[in-house]
This record gives C-alpha cells, sequence and structure tokens, in this order.
C-alpha cells in the first residue's frame, strides 16, 4: 500500500492500537538501486530454458551488452549477469570490492589481471565452457579474440557487498590490494587438477582459479543425489563464493531434498528439467493433488533454475531428458551448505545428502511422489533413452 512521502508520526491513542502502518510495500536495496540505475534489463524468475535468449542492452559501464538475472530466492545473496562481449573488441578495464567468477557461455579470448600500481599483467585464455574467478578487486580486462561477439555469465557477491556499504565510489575505486588473495605470479591461472578433501564436509574439492572446459572436466565419484553420480567443489581465488560441478547417469534422477534458498542450478550439458515445492506440502504432493505451488522449469545449456525459489525450505529434484548425461553447475554466492549461521563446534549435518529417517531432508526414491518415476520414464521414452533407475531402488532406502 501507498504512503505519502511526509506525514506526522501516530502514536497510538489506546492500549488497542498498534504503531506503524502493519503493511507495506517491500523498498529497493542499495543493490536493487544500482541494477535500475545501470539501464539493463533485468530478469526476474524462477529460471531460464537458456540465458542466450535473454535480452540484452547496451551496459556503459561494462562496454558490453547485458542484462541482470535476479532468480527468485536469490535476492540480497548473490548476483548474476550475462555481458556479451563485442566482437574484435573488449569489456571496460574495472575492479570492484566483491567476489565475481564467469562462466563463458560463447566465444573464444583473454583475460587480463593486474595491480593498480605493478606493470605486471597476468593474461590467460577462455574459451566456450571455461569458469574462471576475479581475484578480490584486482583490475581486470576481458578481451574478445574473434570477429563474433562472445558471451559470459558472472556470478557475484555485489549485493552482499553494496547492501553493506552503500556506496559506490568506496566499492569500484578503493585502493587496497588483497595479497592473501592475488599474486601475480606466472601460474596463478594456471588448472590444478588435484582433488582434495573439503575440510568441513570431505567432499572432492579441486582449488584452482581456472576450469579451462567445466564440460569435459573430470568428476569424481561421489553417489550422493543419484547411483553414479559425479561432483566437484572448486576453490577459485580465494572466494567464499560457493560452487559444484556435479553430473547424473543417462537414465538416472536426483533425490529429491530440501533447503533454503540461495542455490541456482546451471545446465551445462544435456536437457532437463526441475521440480521444486514448499516443504510443508509434504513429500506426496501429486498424490495428495496439493500442485498449485508446484513449479517446473525447463532447461539446456546454458539454463538456469532457483532450487528454493521462495524462501523457506523447499523440496527439488532434477532430471535428465536426453540421451547425454546431465550435467550441471550450481552457484550459491557466500552462502556455502554446513556453513549457516549457528554456534562454533556444534555438530552439523550434510542434510541435503542425508534421509529424512536419519535426520536430513532427502526423500528416498521408495518414499517419493510415485508420480516423479512416472514422468521421468514417459520423458525419456519420448527422446528415445531409457530409464536405468532399478528396481531395487524403489524398494531399498537408497
Amino acid at each position: 500500500m501507498d504512503h505519502p512521502a511526509e506525514q506526522t508520526f501516530q502514536e497510538p491513542t489506546d492500549k488497542k492500537t498498534r504503531a506503524g502502518y502493519g503493511k507495506f510495500l517491500r523498498p529497493n536495496t542499495p543493490y536493487d538501486n544500482y541494477m535500475e540505475s545501470q539501464g539493463i534489463p533485468i530478469y526476474r524468475d524462477i529460471g531460464v530454458r537458456r540465458v542466450q535468449d535473454l535480452p540484452r542492452k547496451p551496459w556503459k559501464r561494462m562496454g558490453g551488452n547485458g542484462t541482470f538475472i535476479q532468480l527468485l530466492g536469490t535476492e540480497g545473496l548473490w548476483g548474476c549477469y550475462v555481458v556479451e562481449v563485442p566482437g574484435a573488441g573488449a569489456l571496460n578495464p574495472e575492479k570492484h570490492l566483491y567476489e565475481e567468477q564467469y562462466l563463458v557461455v560463447d566465444g573464444r579470448g583473454t583475460t587480463e589481471v593486474w595491480v593498480d600500481g605493478n606493470p605486471k599483467k597476468i593474461t590467460f585464455e577462455w574459451q566456450k565452457g571455461s569458469m574462471f574467478a576475479i581475484p578480490m578487486n584486482a583490475t581486470h580486462r576481458i578481451v574478445n579474440a574473434t570477429s563474433s561477439p562472445a558471451l559470459l555469465l558472472g556470478g557475484t557477491t555485489a549485493p552482499n557487498v553494496m547492501n553493506n556499504f552503500g556506496n559506490d565510489d568506496f566499492i569500484f575505486n578503493c585502493p587496497y590490494h588483497f595479497k592473501d588473495r592475488f599474486d601475480p605470479s606466472d601460474d596463478y591461472y594456471k588448472y590444478k587438477e588435484e582433488v582434495t578433501p573439503d575440510p568441513l564436509r570431505g567432499l572432492a574439492m579441486r582449488q584452482t582459479n581456472i576450469i579451462p572446459d567445466v564440460m569435459s572436466c573430470e568428476l569424481p565419484m561421489d553417489n550422493r543425489r543419484s547411483p553414479g553420480y559425479r561432483r566437484i567443489e572448486p576453490h577459485m581465488a580465494g572466494q567464499q563464493f560457493y560452487m559444484w560441478i556435479g553430473q547424473h547417469e543417462t537414465g538416472r534422477y536426483s533425490k529429491a531434498h530440501a533447503h533454503g534458498s540461495a542455490a541456482v542450478l546451471i545446465c551445462l550439458s544435456g536437457k532437463g528439467y526441475t521440480y521444486t515445492w514448499p516443504s510443508e506440502l509434504g513429500t506426496h504432493p501429486w498424490e495428495k493433488g496439493t500442485t498449485e505451488q508446484i513449479r517446473r522449469q525447463d532447461y539446456e545449456p546454458v539454463g538456469m533454475v532457483s532450487a528454493a525459489p521462495l524462501s523457506g525450505n523447499w523440496f527439488h529434484a532434477h532430471f535428465g531428458a536426453s540421451k547425454e548425461p546431465l550435467r550441471l553447475t550450481a552457484w550459491f554466492g557466500p552462502n556455502a551448505p554446513g556453513r549457516d549461521r549457528g554456534k562454533p563446534g556444534e555438530k552439523g549435518i550434510d542434510y541435503g545428502a542425508i534421509d529424512m529417517k536419519d535426520g536430513g531432508t532427502a526423500i528416498p526414491y521408495n518414499e517419493e511422489d510415485p508420480y516423479l518415476r512416472k514422468e521421468f520414464e514417459e520423458t525419456l521414452a519420448s527422446v528415445g533413452a531409457q530409464s536405468r533407475m532399478e528396481p531395487d531402488l524403489y524398494k531399498n532406502s537408497y
């Protein structure tokens, strides 16, 4: 509801009346104001089939065409956009006090990274499928190596920083050099293949500032989401920006599981779809006929979906819909699972991978809504593929 810009505060006149309006419109955050000031589109929805199809307009600050992507549930948690690098051109040099990573949607080129006052520049190459991170507050310039436009998908912690400081001059013009995050050495952007366990949950981790091709990089066996599921967590440029890359085998799909907002899944290869619904609807919403709030997003490379789009805990499950394996990357911003707020030293649980009966939020295949299996099998048949979900998976608690 609208309220006059200026009016006198009304103190309650009796003990039954409460101060304030009671209902109000949610205001813009500083990051919302920043997005609106840039003069490019802002896409808001549960997801998008392909980011390549989003409309883009000239983005003066960046020097290319772009659009912001603010999928539902990610507001204030992290930022996202696509930017087009002009053919045989480059984006404007920039630096900022927020973290940033890129996935190359299309094209080939180089990126220059340096520290103001230091003449040495680190230059590395990228191609379609490359993923790389920009060190905090390092100056960088993205250059297109071909005559055709290149397209990059960016993920940032800009909302977190802008909403805290609310000062663009400080964010974009701070001279501080984060030496612990960027040492301008020749091997800074050399791909590192070593796999180590994440110190918190013991999952496969790779500490590297660039992945030359996320479509084909090796993924260790994981098995947490589906039989044969493979997964790696890249930790890049000393960032708090959390992500993983995972792949489901053809003919198999992930168990539904629940968690709060932040995670956005990005399709890398194959085609698929995601179902997501509020956890209060329970594990059998189709069977119970409570389907009004169920949301479905179809995607192909490079499509996106917000796993928990409207805050609170939402169940979601991801399904391949092609003859290829479904490879995804998930971006969370600085909202890593297992690093939720709480008292240090308290025992945590990898709840999204632990079945509900054991204290987690995952729905075993033998306890899920039968509609999911039925539609998955029908979808695969329609594209000439076959389900590999063995009957035993629905008899035992996998």
